[in-house]
Parts: C-alpha cells; structure tokens; sequence
C-alpha cells in the first residue's frame, strides 16, 4: 500500500501545474523522505546580469518537497497543506546548474507534520538553502 501511496504522490506531484512549469522530478520519495530536482532554465533566472534561478523558484521546489516528504510518511494517511515554511537562503545558486531538494518529516502529531528541508547545486557541501515547515495532517478520512 505505501508503495501504490509513493506512486500515487509522485504522478500527482509532477502533474502540479508549477512543478511541471518548473521541470521538477521526484528522484526519492518513501517513509517521510523526498527528494526533488529542478533543472536550471533561464526562464527562472532572477537578475539576468547574474543568471542566478530566482529565490522563488527555490521556494517552490522546497515548499514542494516538504509536502512530498509528508505525504510520503507511514503516519499521514492523506494529502497535505503547508501551514508554515521558513526558508533561509545560504548563497546564490551556481548559474547553470540545477537545484536539488531534499526533506526529511521528522516528526507527525495528530494534525501537523514537521519538516526539515535543504536545497543544493552540485556542491552538497555548500546548501543554497535550508527550511523548516509545518503541514497539515488530514485525518478525515482515515479508516
């Protein structure tokens, strides 16, 4: 069944009009992990004297991944929301190289999921940025 659930949650992820827009790939998604990439495209650039991806860009991907760690965790039973996301911004991308996600739910109540997230380019010793969030937990239609 968690199987058929991370299977689910990954076609209906990459589905999502801005996850598709945006280019992005479930690569890990099972017992409260997820990881998601993003190409570089220069659609998304922020300041084209830099060719930097623009912060909201990231956000996305982050936001996005967070919900797919929660979704993905053995004690959510359904589909998710975030409540909150704090994202810190450690330094610029590298221009050209694409982002990668990855969260990690590390801890369900009975309505509100915690997650810890980290962005990188292809340096993953130097996050381009880092995230906690809360999402909720939907319980209504557990059996």
């Amino acid at each position: 069944m968690a199987h058929d659930k991370n299977d689910f949650a990954r076609q209906f992820i990459e589905a999502i009009p801005h996850s598709k827009e945006l280019g992005m790939k479930v690569t890990l998604i099972e017992n409260g992990e997820a990881e998601i990439t993003m190409p570089y495209d220069k659609r998304f650039v922020g300041d084209p004297k830099t060719g930097v991806i623009h912060g909201g860009a990231v956000s996305a991907l982050m936001d996005t991944c967070g919900g797919t760690a929660v979704i993905s965790h053995p004690d959510v039973p359904g589909p998710t929301a975030t409540i909150d996301l704090r994202i810190d911004y450690m330094r610029a991308a590298t221009p050209g190289q694409g982002i990668t996600a990855r969260a990690t739910c590390y801890h369900v109540t009975r309505s509100v999921a915690f997650v810890r997230a980290t962005a990188y380019d292809e340096d993953f010793d130097r996050p381009v940025a880092t995230a906690t969030g809360a999402f909720t937990v939907d319980r209504s239609n557990k059996s």
